[in-house]
Order: structure tokens, then sequence, then C-alpha cells
């Protein structure tokens, strides 16, 4: 994409991972002078696939995004696969098929990504003059009228008019919104262990749940595990959880580092009473990486001080119990980007009301996405002797996502800007 300014203030993103890009690419596409400041020396974050529901898809092709990610997972379109939840242990006994329950067909389209595949898709689509990699964020520091300051752990510095934090749980800028001393991030107790693993080998080996057309999330006492195909269903995205004590309230931010690769043998063992099935899938494992998952405790009330904004994990890093965490990221870009992009947004000074727009629509939204997945964990974690049946499971499980998915983010940022030119109009 050809890098043209029409807009008189400067835009500096922190984090070039997914959210950030598409920010970044939302931005340009709207005239907006914008430069992406990344730690890493490249754009190859750690690999693992995220699901995409029916909203953050709706997100992506406003974005203007969707058909290129689409074209770079080799999938021919996104697929109607909604989560069958099976017993973890025993026969693998159906509990709760949500293409049953759903109520509608069309509209709960979903698509299984590896990110660096999304990365791969959206950076040809960027100028290469505006990411700037070996670039750590240390600090903000704020004006009230004037330019934000960045300083770099490198020594250098940057001003912006606006300062996007798209830099992931452990944000440095959120420290911009809260203050250096309030962290936020508290461990849930639970671990994930991540792994690829090719279809072909688990249906060599004889497993009989059908891993290759749709998700599974396998239930139980807890534990549960997650199962999806991506790289056109030949490959299956396995995100096994494993939760210390009963999970009822968040601990103290766990030590570092959060993501460590541990024996094939930890895995087998937190997972022995299990059926088949998921001990075939579990031996497949290879070299697990072991991720320490952590949340926002409590939820951020605010996502913008002065002209610093956050989207994404770094705004509402959230469980992953429902897939929708990056789908909020998505949300959150996609309002952000049509709200700088609107006419009437052309000079630094326009900034603070149409920031203050996206402060109303996003927290509320995001923070029930936040709290319902934790929720959701709860609830899967508990199938078993003496917890929850098949018939409670049920009851608990139905509707949980309809929120997350048949929300009108278009609609209510139309609203939203409607407001916003009835304001300009009386200034």
């Amino acid at each position: 994409m050809p890098l043209t300014s029409t807009k008189d203030f400067t835009v500096a993103i922190i984090g070039g991972g997914m959210c950030g890009l598409a920010c970044a690419y939302g931005l340009v596409k709207a005239g907006i002078k914008v430069d992406v400041f990344e730690a890493a020396a490249n754009y190859h974050e750690i690999g693992a696939g995220v699901g995409l529901g029916p909203n953050a898809i709706r997100a992506l092709k406003e974005l203007g995004l969707f058909d290129a990610i689409l074209r770079a997972t080799a999938q021919p379109k996104a697929n109607q696969r909604l989560f069958y939840m099976i017993a973890g242990a025993g026969n693998h006994e159906g509990v709760f098929d949500y293409a049953n329950s759903s109520g509608e067909e069309e509209g709960n389209e979903g698509l299984g990504v590896y990110r660096p595949v999304f990365l791969d898709a959206v950076m040809p689509l960027l100028d290469p003059s505006i990411t700037h990699f070996n670039k750590r964020c240390v600090s903000v520091e704020q004006s009230e009228n004037g330019p934000q300051l960045l300083r770099f752990s490198d020594g250098t510095t940057h001003e912006a008019d606006l300062i996007i934090g798209a830099d992931g749980i452990k944000s440095t800028t959120r420290s911009a919104i809260i203050g250096k001393d309030d962290s936020r991030l508290g461990f849930s107790g639970t671990y994930a262990y991540r792994g690829l693993i090719p279809i072909d080998l688990l249906e060599a080996e004889g497993i009989k749940t059908d891993i290759r057309s749709r998700p599974y999330c396998w239930v139980g006492v807890g534990k549960h595990i997650v199962t999806f195909p991506i790289k056109r269903d030949t490959v299956l995205n396995v995100v096994a959880f494993y939760t210390i004590g009963d999970g009822s309230r968040l601990t103290s931010e766990h030590p570092h580092p959060w993501v460590e690769d541990v024996p094939e043998a930890e895995l087998l063992e937190r997972f022995s009473d299990w059926g088949n099935d998921v001990l075939t899938i579990l031996k497949h494992l290879k070299q697990p990486s072991r991720w320490s998952i952590h949340t926002m405790h409590p939820p951020l009330k605010s996502f913008v001080n002065r002209r610093v904004v956050l989207i994404g994990d770094a705004a509402h890093a959230m469980v992953p119990h429902l897939g929708a965490g990056v789908g909020q990221g998505f949300e959150d870009t996609y309002a952000l980007c049509r709200l700088l992009g609107h006419p009437g947004v052309q000079k630094a000074d326009d900034l603070d009301d149409i920031l203050k727009i996206y402060n109303e629509i996003r927290p509320p939204r995001a923070n029930m996405v936040l709290e319902r997945s934790f929720r959701m964990g709860k609830i899967y974690e508990n199938y078993g002797p003496g917890l929850y049946d098949i018939p409670e499971m049920q009851q608990r499980l139905a509707g949980m996502w309809e929120p997350v998915w048949r929300f009108d983010l278009q609609g209510q940022v139309s609203l939203a800007i409607k407001e916003f030119e009835k304001l300009k109009q009386k200034q």
C-alpha cells in the first residue's frame, strides 16, 4: 500500500503483532501517517493457531484485510464449523453440539489461522518504511497538547500526536493509562500446552474422532483440550489446558518466563486418566510449549488517557476459553480506524473528541467478553462425577457465543459517529 498522508496528525503504533499490523493497514488506508515499532528483530512471533469468529471476520472484512488473509490460509472460504463438546475421559461421549443449538444456519462462519500466516498476509500490504524493528518501548511521556514522546531501550526517541498501544498482555503503553505501579495482570491458575500435529499422522494412528472436519472441546474435571484444523485442514492446532486448584480466583502474576518448552512426559502425566483419542493426540504433541495464562484483573475501565489509546491484549487481555480475544482486538482496530479516518478528524486537536467516543464504546463490550471467557473456562472444567452432568452442561453452554458473534459493531460505530458529527456542528 502506498504511503500517502492526507491528515495533519501522526500516529505511532507500539507492537507489530496481529492487531498492530491490522491497525497500521487501516490507518494508512485512511490517509494517516503511521509508524510501527516492534520490539522483535522481525515479524515472526511465536507460532500458534487462533480461531476467528464471525465478529472478527466482519471486522477484518470492513478493514479490507480478510480476502488477503483467506488467500494466505489456502482455505476456499470461512466455514460453519462450530464447536462440539465431548468428554475427554472414557469413550469421549458427546456433551453438547453447538451447531445444533445456535438457532441460525448463517452468520456463524469461523476460520482457523496460524499467526505467522496472518502476519505474512498483511506485511506485503504495508510500505516497509513504516516499520521499525528492534524497538522496545520503555516509556511513554505524555504531553497535554503537544506530541507524545516514546523512549526505546536503544536510547532513541520518537514523537507522534497519537500513541496506539498494541503491545500485548505485557504492555508498556498500558502504564500511560493506569500508572507504572498498577500492572492489573493476574495468573488464572491455568497452564496451556500448545502444539501442532499433522492430521494424517493422527488418522494413521487410528483416531476415531473426526478432528479434520470441525473444532472440538474435550471437557473434564480441572482440565480441557481445544483442537481445530488449520492449514487447509491438514494440521491440528492443539491447546491442552490444565488448572491448578479450583480456578476460582486469580493469583499474583506468575514468575517469568510465561512460555516454556516442557517435557512431553509432563503433559502426558496430567492427562493420563483420559480416553484413547486424547492420548493419541498428546503422544504426538512433540516439544510442547507451556503457557501461563494471565488476564486483566480487575478489567480496565478506560482504554484512553489523553492521546494514548490501547487495543487488543494491551487493553483487555483475557483467558482464551471463548476463542474471542483476538476478535475483540480486531473490533478495537476496526472501531479506532473508522473513527480516526472520519473526515471530521483532520488535525491533532480533533483527536480528543474522537478518542472519547472510542473509550465510551469499547471497554464495556470487550470487558463483557473478558468476563464471559473466564466463566466459560469454569464450565468446561466442571464436567464429571458430582459436578455438571450432560443436561446441566447443555444449559450452561447454550447461548454463550451469541453475544460475542452477533454484536452489531458497525451499527454501534455508525451511531457514535453521528453523535460526533452533531458535536462538530455545534462547535
